[in-house]
C-alpha cells in the first residue's frame, strides 16, 4: 500500500472521530495528516511527512484555539445577546415600586425588571442590559 494512502486512511479515521465525538480539534489534526498524504504524493520522506503533519496539523490546531479563545472571552451568558436574545431590546415602564422593582409585559410574559445601578427610576423606556434568571436588569435609553 502506497504511503499516502496510508495518510488519506488516517484523516479518515480522523474524520470519522470528529464525527463521533464533536470536537472540531479532530478535524484541524486531519488537515494535517491531508498535508502528510500530499507529501507523500510529492515523494518526501517519511520523516519529512512526520514533520509536515505536525507543522500543519499542530498549527491549525493552535489557530482554531487561538481564533475561537478570542470570540468566547468576555460576557458570560446573562450579559451576551447572543444567548440571550432580549439583551439589547427596548421596553416601556410607566411606574417603579419604591423597592426599584417593577412588573412588565414582554414577548406574552410578565417579568421583573430591576433598575441597573446608577439608573433613575422615572416612566419610560429602558433597556434589558442583563437577565438573571427571570429578573431584567434594565438602564434608562
Amino acid at each position: 500500500m502506497a504511503e499516502s494512502n496510508i495518510w488519506w486512511l488516517l484523516t479518515g479515521v480522523a474524520v470519522a472521530a470528529e464525527l463521533m465525538t464533536g470536537t472540531f480539534y479532530l478535524l484541524m489534526f486531519a488537515l494535517g495528516l491531508a498535508a502528510a498524504a500530499m507529501a507523500a504524493l510529492m515523494g518526501f520522506g517519511v520523516a519529512t511527512q512526520l514533520v509536515i503533519a505536525a507543522i500543519v496539523g499542530g498549527g491549525a490546531v493552535v489557530a482554531w484555539h487561538l481564533l475561537r479563545g478570542k470570540k468566547s472571552v468576555g460576557k458570560n451568558a446573562e450579559f451576551n445577546s447572543d444567548v440571550n436574545m432580549d439583551i439589547g431590546q427596548t421596553i416601556y415602564i410607566d411606574a417603579w415600586q419604591a423597592d426599584g422593582t417593577t412588573s412588565v409585559k414582554y414577548r406574552g410574559t410578565t417579568w421583573t425588571a430591576q433598575l441597573q445601578a446608577g439608573s433613575s427610576a422615572s416612566a419610560g423606556n429602558y433597556m434589558i442590559e442583563q437577565i438573571i434568571g427571570s429578573r431584567f436588569i434594565v438602564k434608562k435609553i
